[in-house]
Protein backbone atom coordinates (compact mmCIF):
# COMPACT_ATOMS: atom_id res chain seq x y z
CA UNK A 1 0.00 0.00 0.00
CA UNK A 2 1.35 3.43 -0.91
CA UNK A 3 2.20 5.64 1.86
CA UNK A 4 2.91 9.59 2.42
CA UNK A 5 6.33 10.02 1.97
CA UNK A 6 9.32 12.18 3.57
CA UNK A 7 12.47 12.81 1.74
CA UNK A 8 15.55 14.07 3.80
CA UNK A 9 16.49 16.05 0.72
CA UNK A 10 16.78 16.94 -2.81
CA UNK A 11 17.38 14.13 -5.09
CA UNK A 12 16.80 13.74 -8.64
CA UNK A 13 13.74 14.04 -9.98
CA UNK A 14 13.03 10.06 -11.60
CA UNK A 15 13.44 9.55 -15.18
CA UNK A 16 11.96 6.19 -15.76
CA UNK A 17 8.61 7.26 -16.59
CA UNK A 18 6.73 8.38 -20.28
CA UNK A 19 3.71 10.09 -18.80
CA UNK A 20 2.89 13.08 -16.44
CA UNK A 21 -0.41 14.60 -16.23
CA UNK A 22 -0.30 18.26 -14.32
CA UNK A 23 -3.33 19.40 -12.33
CA UNK A 24 -3.82 22.83 -11.65
CA UNK A 25 -6.54 25.17 -10.81
CA UNK A 26 -6.34 28.22 -12.70
CA UNK A 27 -4.26 29.41 -16.35
CA UNK A 28 -0.55 29.96 -15.97
CA UNK A 29 -0.39 28.06 -12.75
CA UNK A 30 1.71 25.51 -15.31
CA UNK A 31 3.92 28.88 -15.70
CA UNK A 32 4.87 29.58 -12.41
CA UNK A 33 7.67 27.18 -11.46
CA UNK A 34 7.63 23.85 -13.91
CA UNK A 35 7.72 25.12 -17.41
CA UNK A 36 11.17 24.77 -17.93
CA UNK A 37 11.12 21.22 -16.52
CA UNK A 38 8.01 20.52 -18.95
CA UNK A 39 9.99 21.78 -21.72
CA UNK A 40 12.71 20.04 -21.05
CA UNK A 41 10.75 16.50 -20.57
CA UNK A 42 8.93 17.05 -23.79
CA UNK A 43 11.81 18.16 -25.74
CA UNK A 44 13.06 14.14 -24.44
CA UNK A 45 10.19 12.85 -25.84
CA UNK A 46 7.98 12.33 -22.98
CA UNK A 47 3.89 13.55 -22.59
CA UNK A 48 2.55 15.89 -20.80
CA UNK A 49 -0.84 16.75 -20.42
CA UNK A 50 -2.46 19.58 -18.57
CA UNK A 51 -5.84 19.95 -16.96
CA UNK A 52 -7.21 22.90 -15.33
CA UNK A 53 -9.84 23.55 -12.84
CA UNK A 54 -11.20 26.19 -13.69
CA UNK A 55 -10.67 28.88 -16.80
CA UNK A 56 -9.62 31.70 -14.54
CA UNK A 57 -12.23 33.67 -15.61
CA UNK A 58 -12.56 35.84 -12.49
CA UNK A 59 -8.87 36.39 -12.87
CA UNK A 60 -8.73 39.95 -14.83
CA UNK A 61 -9.44 42.98 -13.39
CA UNK A 62 -12.09 45.28 -15.69
CA UNK A 63 -13.37 42.53 -17.81
CA UNK A 64 -15.98 40.38 -16.94
CA UNK A 65 -15.94 36.54 -16.71
CA UNK A 66 -17.57 35.81 -20.14
CA UNK A 67 -15.05 37.89 -21.65
CA UNK A 68 -11.94 36.52 -19.46
CA UNK A 69 -12.82 32.93 -19.35
CA UNK A 70 -12.02 32.18 -23.05
CA UNK A 71 -8.75 34.89 -23.28
CA UNK A 72 -7.13 32.88 -20.25
CA UNK A 73 -7.36 29.64 -22.04
CA UNK A 74 -6.21 30.50 -25.54
CA UNK A 75 -3.18 32.01 -23.10
CA UNK A 76 -3.24 28.84 -21.18
CA UNK A 77 -3.21 27.01 -24.99
CA UNK A 78 -0.34 29.46 -25.98
CA UNK A 79 1.90 28.67 -23.52
CA UNK A 80 1.89 24.94 -23.31
CA UNK A 81 2.61 24.91 -27.33
CA UNK A 82 5.22 26.43 -26.15
CA UNK A 83 6.44 23.92 -23.96
CA UNK A 84 5.60 21.15 -26.11
CA UNK A 85 2.13 20.25 -24.50
CA UNK A 86 -0.77 20.49 -26.86
CA UNK A 87 -2.92 18.87 -24.60
CA UNK A 88 -4.99 21.14 -22.53
CA UNK A 89 -8.45 20.30 -20.85
CA UNK A 90 -10.64 23.11 -18.44
CA UNK A 91 -13.03 21.65 -16.28
CA UNK A 92 -15.48 24.54 -15.57
CA UNK A 93 -15.05 25.12 -11.61
CA UNK A 94 -15.68 28.17 -10.55
CA UNK A 95 -12.71 30.46 -10.63
CA UNK A 96 -12.27 31.70 -6.77
CA UNK A 97 -14.39 29.50 -5.36
CA UNK A 98 -12.70 25.89 -5.62
CA UNK A 99 -12.91 23.42 -2.83
CA UNK A 100 -12.02 20.35 -2.03
CA UNK A 101 -15.35 18.54 -2.74
CA UNK A 102 -16.57 15.17 -3.63
CA UNK A 103 -17.13 16.94 -7.29
CA UNK A 104 -13.70 18.04 -7.65
CA UNK A 105 -12.06 14.78 -5.92
CA UNK A 106 -14.24 12.51 -8.06
CA UNK A 107 -13.51 14.72 -11.46
CA UNK A 108 -9.73 13.97 -10.58
CA UNK A 109 -9.69 10.58 -9.84
CA UNK A 110 -12.02 10.00 -13.76
CA UNK A 111 -9.20 11.95 -15.48
CA UNK A 112 -6.38 10.15 -13.81
CA UNK A 113 -7.87 6.66 -14.40
CA UNK A 114 -8.63 7.92 -17.99
CA UNK A 115 -5.15 9.47 -18.71
CA UNK A 116 -3.39 6.59 -16.43
CA UNK A 117 -0.08 8.49 -16.45
CA UNK A 118 3.08 7.56 -14.49
CA UNK A 119 3.58 11.19 -13.30
CA UNK A 120 1.35 13.45 -11.69
CA UNK A 121 2.15 17.06 -10.95
CA UNK A 122 0.06 19.62 -9.13
CA UNK A 123 -0.21 23.00 -7.61
CA UNK A 124 2.08 23.87 -3.96
CA UNK A 125 -0.68 23.49 -1.11
CA UNK A 126 1.37 24.72 1.80
CA UNK A 127 -0.17 27.75 3.52
CA UNK A 128 3.14 29.99 2.48
CA UNK A 129 5.48 30.47 -0.26
CA UNK A 130 7.86 32.08 2.00
CA UNK A 131 7.60 34.54 4.70
CA UNK A 132 4.93 37.15 3.51
CA UNK A 133 4.19 35.20 0.97
CA UNK A 134 0.40 33.50 1.58
CA UNK A 135 -0.66 30.85 -0.90
CA UNK A 136 -4.09 31.28 -2.40
CA UNK A 137 -6.96 29.40 -0.81
CA UNK A 138 -8.11 27.86 -4.56
CA UNK A 139 -4.70 26.41 -4.54
CA UNK A 140 -4.55 25.16 -1.16
CA UNK A 141 -7.96 23.20 -1.57
CA UNK A 142 -7.18 22.12 -4.89
CA UNK A 143 -4.11 20.40 -3.82
CA UNK A 144 -5.59 18.53 -1.14
CA UNK A 145 -8.28 17.31 -3.51
CA UNK A 146 -5.65 15.92 -5.45
CA UNK A 147 -4.12 14.17 -2.56
CA UNK A 148 -7.24 12.66 -1.16
CA UNK A 149 -8.31 11.64 -5.30
CA UNK A 150 -4.88 9.99 -5.44
CA UNK A 151 -5.38 8.14 -2.33
CA UNK A 152 -8.87 6.88 -3.51
CA UNK A 153 -8.02 5.46 -6.93
CA UNK A 154 -7.25 1.55 -6.90
CA UNK A 155 -4.76 1.93 -9.98
CA UNK A 156 -2.43 4.74 -8.90
CA UNK A 157 0.53 6.40 -10.68
CA UNK A 158 4.06 5.73 -9.50
CA UNK A 159 4.27 9.64 -7.71
CA UNK A 160 2.84 12.53 -7.34
CA UNK A 161 3.95 15.84 -6.87
CA UNK A 162 3.71 18.77 -5.58
CA UNK A 163 5.71 21.96 -7.22
CA UNK A 164 7.21 24.94 -4.75
CA UNK A 165 8.90 25.94 -2.19
CA UNK A 166 11.12 23.10 -0.07
CA UNK A 167 11.41 20.64 -2.84
CA UNK A 168 12.68 17.08 -2.51
CA UNK A 169 13.30 16.26 -5.75
CA UNK A 170 14.53 18.76 -8.43
CA UNK A 171 14.84 18.87 -12.38
CA UNK A 172 17.73 20.76 -13.72
CA UNK A 173 16.60 23.10 -15.89
CA UNK A 174 19.96 24.97 -17.95
CA UNK A 175 19.17 25.46 -21.69
CA UNK A 176 15.33 26.20 -21.34
CA UNK A 177 15.31 29.21 -19.08
CA UNK A 178 14.15 31.29 -22.26
CA UNK A 179 11.39 29.05 -23.31
CA UNK A 180 9.62 28.65 -20.38
CA UNK A 181 9.92 32.45 -20.24
CA UNK A 182 8.43 32.76 -23.28
CA UNK A 183 6.09 30.50 -21.74
CA UNK A 184 4.81 32.63 -19.47
CA UNK A 185 5.30 35.48 -21.36
CA UNK A 186 2.05 34.02 -23.49
CA UNK A 187 -0.37 34.94 -20.63
CA UNK A 188 -0.07 38.53 -22.35
CA UNK A 189 -3.13 40.06 -21.35
CA UNK A 190 -3.34 38.79 -17.93
CA UNK A 191 0.59 40.11 -17.02
CA UNK A 192 -0.07 43.27 -18.45
CA UNK A 193 -3.03 43.67 -16.43
CA UNK A 194 -1.68 42.71 -13.07
CA UNK A 195 1.48 44.89 -13.17
CA UNK A 196 0.94 47.16 -16.10
CA UNK A 197 4.21 49.24 -15.25
CA UNK A 198 6.17 46.17 -16.22
CA UNK A 199 6.93 44.86 -19.58
CA UNK A 200 5.14 41.03 -19.48
CA UNK A 201 8.62 39.20 -20.55
CA UNK A 202 10.33 41.35 -17.55
CA UNK A 203 7.77 40.24 -15.19
CA UNK A 204 8.14 37.00 -16.95
CA UNK A 205 11.62 36.67 -16.30
CA UNK A 206 11.58 37.30 -12.60
CA UNK A 207 9.27 34.87 -11.73
CA UNK A 208 11.74 32.53 -13.73
CA UNK A 209 14.79 33.51 -12.08
CA UNK A 210 13.00 32.91 -8.69
CA UNK A 211 11.02 29.37 -9.31
CA UNK A 212 14.66 28.03 -10.86
CA UNK A 213 17.28 28.56 -8.63
CA UNK A 214 20.86 27.71 -8.61
CA UNK A 215 21.97 24.48 -7.08
CA UNK A 216 25.37 22.33 -7.55
CA UNK A 217 25.97 24.66 -10.54
CA UNK A 218 22.76 24.15 -12.27
CA UNK A 219 19.19 25.71 -12.09
CA UNK A 220 16.69 23.59 -11.15
CA UNK A 221 13.08 23.39 -10.55
CA UNK A 222 11.94 22.12 -7.73
CA UNK A 223 9.27 19.35 -6.44
CA UNK A 224 8.02 17.84 -3.15
CA UNK A 225 6.92 14.65 -3.29
CA UNK A 226 3.46 13.80 -1.76
CA UNK A 227 3.11 10.05 -2.58
CA UNK A 228 4.45 7.04 -4.43
CA UNK A 229 4.04 3.67 -4.87
CA UNK A 230 7.76 2.97 -6.02
CA UNK A 231 9.91 0.96 -3.16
Amino acid sequence: MSQPVEATGPQPFPQDWTSLLVLVPHPDDPEYGIAAAVAKWTAAGKTVRYALASSGEVGIAGLEPGQAGPLREDEQRRAAAIVGVSDVDFWGFPDSNIRNTPELRAKIAAVIGEVRPDVVVTIYGGAEFGPGMPNQRDHMEFAAAVTDAWDAVADKPSWLFQGGPGPTHVEAVDGYLDTAVDSLAAHEVYLSVLDPTTPVREQAGRVVDMTTPAQAGHRVAGFRLQRSTVA
